[in-house]
């Protein structure tokens, strides 16, 4: 069953001659949707527009299908749940993402505070401990807030 998702998400990686490129990408894919569900969950109240935001990440950056996305989002949501805390899905991106993809995922993560049009204290605190652990600087952090704040 794992494998099968694993090639419904990765078209194109399971194609190449091992499956382990596949299986990379999968988890990767896991661990940014983790990310992006503990950022809409963080302060208690996890919207209808916050779940539109995630799903519209999936599909436009993943190149997901509806189906696809909601099943990458459950497999998040277990992994989550089973988790200690966030290092796991942050030590995987650090292995295997540039800076310039990490600061992606920041932006993306930003974009999530503000749909709502606020960042209460507990994005704030989890956009900082989210720096820290895929090895950011504060001015990485800022300046990716001030892209997001000044597409809108």
């Amino acid at each position: 069953m794992l494998a099968n998702l694993k090639r419904f998400f990765n078209k194109d990686a399971a194609d190449t001659t091992g499956n382990g490129n596949a299986d990379r990408e999968y988890k990767l894919r896991v661990a940014a949707c983790a990310l992006f569900l503990e950022m809409a969950r963080i302060d208690e109240e996890f919207t209808d527009e916050e779940m539109e935001t995630i799903l519209g990440i999936l599909k436009g950056k993943y190149g997901l299908s509806g189906e696809e996305a909601d099943a990458l989002i459950a497999e998040a949501d277990r992994e989550l749940e089973e988790s200690v805390d966030l290092w796991q899905f942050a030590r995987l991106i650090n292995a295997n993402y540039s800076v310039d993809e990490k600061i992606e995922i920041i932006e993306t993560l930003w974009h999530m505070v503000f749909v709502d049009g606020k960042m209460d204290q507990h994005e704030h605190y989890l956009m900082s401990k989210l720096k820290n652990l895929l090895r950011l600087s504060q001015s990485q952090l800022i300046d990716a807030k001030l892209k997001v704040k000044n597409a809108d």
